[in-house]
């Protein structure tokens, strides 16, 4: 490591899951840090056992990342060289770490980072979906209300889509996508990355839906799903009307289906309701 009078700021990259995903730097740089800052230390200790690393641990998560942050600064203008780790992946990425960071740079500290494995990337380059622009967005939005928020902004996003979700409210948000997005919408659930039950689920949002309603889901999910695409056919808005009843007839929410139609045909949402209003008045004469 670096001799300086300031300590430096290690990010360092732990396996997903499989313990041989660790590089030699990764080990080198554990066994050679004065403290390792951990978000769950007991899924680290695991870690540093396995390697043979014995070295001061400390906590640093969502709850105390307040308190801890000075007394970490402190340890780094000391001298101490300190290795942040996350439960699994890179720190800084959907976790707290990324707010020590700031404050590491708002306070003159050198950051050096360790690279390994991400769940994000893992689970794209894997999942057959366009590779060349996506985003990621973290994890979804608790409440439906919420989400549904969010989907609705991101309806015309081209790019590939990437999110974190928790098993539990998978099937939530993947009916939640097929409300916004229309069933065709294509999607990979990787799950359980580098673990023994590692699974990729390809298919439509429908299809994936359906299997995970019957199947149940368990452990860490990334989710991927194709941006939108232009529609090809162009069809007319008497059309839409037609296929807007279609749906209806087969049970769809009428609100759901026209935002299914909106985004899937490219119409105006304001010239498609104004077709429905002057077809039911129609209708009524």
């Amino acid at each position: 490591m670096t001799t300086q009078t300031e300590g430096v700021l290690y990010l360092v990259g732990t396996p997903l899951g499989n313990m041989g995903d660790i590089t030699f730097r990764a080990v080198e740089t554990l066994k050679n840090a004065d403290l390792i800052a951990a978000e769950d230390t007991r899924q680290t200790r695991k870690l540093l056992s396995r390697f043979e690393i014995k070295k001061p641990l400390i906590s640093y998560h969502e709850h105390n990342k307040q308190s801890r942050e000075s007394e970490i600064i402190r340890r780094l203008h000391e001298g101490q060289n300190i290795a942040l780790v996350s439960d699994a992946g890179m720190p800084g990425i959907s976790d707290p770490g990324s707010d020590l960071v700031k404050a590491c740079i708002a306070n003159g500290i050198e950051i050096s980072v360790i690279p390994g494995p991400a769940a994000l990337l893992t689970g794209l380059v894997a999942s057959g979906i366009e590779t060349k622009e996506f985003v990621f967005g973290g994890f979804f939005p608790r409440q439906s209300k919420d989400r549904n928020n969010l989907l609705n902004e991101l309806a015309a996003e081209r790019r590939t889509m990437i999110f974190y979700e928790s098993p539990h409210r998978l099937c939530a948000t993947l009916q939640d996508m097929l409300s916004c997005w229309g069933e065709d919408r294509l999607c990979c659930v990787a799950r359980e990355l580098t673990k023994v039950y590692e699974e990729y689920k390809r298919g439509t949002l429908q299809e994936v839906l359906k299997y995970y309603k019957e199947k149940g889901v368990k452990g860490e999910v990334t989710l991927i799903i194709e941006g939108y695409k232009k529609a090809e056919q162009k069809i007319e808005l008497d059309q839409a009307v037609g296929i807007l009843r279609e749906k209806m007839k087969s049970g769809q929410e009428k609100k759901a289906a026209i935002k299914e139609i909106v985004v899937k045909y490219n119409l105006s949402r304001k010239e498609l309701y104004k077709s429905i209003i002057e077809s039911e008045k129609n209708e009524v004469l």
